[in-house]
């Protein structure tokens, strides 16, 4: 018996859900890990109650990664970036209610389990060695999803270039590659950040805390916050106050990743209906013009 071209649609359309619906479902075997730190995660440790708000690190970033300097803040004859920008990697920034003040060092966090690389469409965006997110511009089209991604809303897009990039702190790769440390870490003259591999930064972190209690926020973020940061802080004030966002312990791209690989786990749901959809299609088809003729 001959089928409508609506009926058909329609019934491609049911069995098209249902088997989105039986690829969706919740699959206990399945589930997806979550990320941990790699073997050689490196990373940086702030202490806000150490830092002076010299700056120095942010002009031997600019320096260590050919940066152009940034006069935003006071004038043309000045360095003085306000926030991360394509000609900023990492910005010391000030909080003052009135009561308590603190300075505060933004930077790429190179997040455990980083939003921006499950965003990425084609890897630009990736954690290689040492577990440093690192960007490839070569595998970049532009479409900043790593930027709406982020939580800490670090990479920032190079507008007014012809053939802009994605600029984010890359925790100075090509020195790592070398055996020196990150430029920030090496010119700060009170170790207010520091350099090491995680483990280590996080065991300091703690010692720290427990040496003077009374002296700080009693947690080190980025410890588990979005599934953990290999960049950590310690502050006397709320992190909150001083610019890091509150996320709890899930990874960001957790729920995402998760719908990904249920509802299309093998292509499953896809390639059944693009198969479907073929089929009605040629059943459909128009006879050939010497068959009119």
């Amino acid at each position: 018996m001959a089928i409508s071209r609506r009926a058909a649609l329609k019934g491609l359309l049911v069995g098209g859900a249902a088997a989105a619906g039986v690829a969706g479902a919740p699959d206990p075997g399945g589930a997806v890990a979550r990320p941990v730190p790699p073997a050689d995660a490196v990373g940086l440790l702030y202490d806000a109650t150490l830092c002076i708000g010299c700056k120095a690190c942010v002009g031997a970033c600019q320096e260590a990664n050919d940066l152009p300097r940034d006069p935003t803040g006071l004038g043309p004859q000045y360095n003085a970036p306000i926030d991360l920008s394509q000609r900023a990697k990492t910005v010391i920034k000030l909080y003052d209610d009135g009561e308590v003040s603190s300075f505060f060092k933004a930077q790429c966090m190179h997040c455990v389990d980083p939003a921006c690389t499950t965003a990425c469409m084609l890897g630009a965006l990736k954690k290689r060695e040492f577990g440093v997110v690192t960007y490839e511009p070569d595998l970049c089209v532009g479409c900043r999803y790593c930027e709406i991604a982020c939580p800490f809303n670090v990479p920032k897009f190079e507008w007014a270039k012809m053939a802009p990039k994605i600029v984010k702190c890359e925790l100075c790769k090509q020195r790592l590659a070398v055996g020196r440390e990150p430029a920030c870490t090496e010119v700060c003259p009170r170790q207010a950040v520091i350099f090491g591999t995680r483990s280590d930064l996080l065991q300091e972190a703690r010692r720290r805390i427990a040496a003077a209690p009374g002296r700080y926020v009693p947690k080190v973020f980025g410890e588990t916050d979005g599934g953990g940061t290999q960049c950590l802080y310690l502050s006397h004030v709320p992190f909150d106050k001083v610019g890091l966002p509150t996320l709890g312990d899930r990874p960001a791209p957790e729920l995402a990743r998760s719908i990904q690989h249920g509802l299309y786990r093998g292509f499953v749901a896809p390639v059944a209906l693009y198969g479907a959809l073929a089929i009605v299609m040629m059943r459909h088809r128009k006879p050939s013009a010497t068959a009119d003729s």
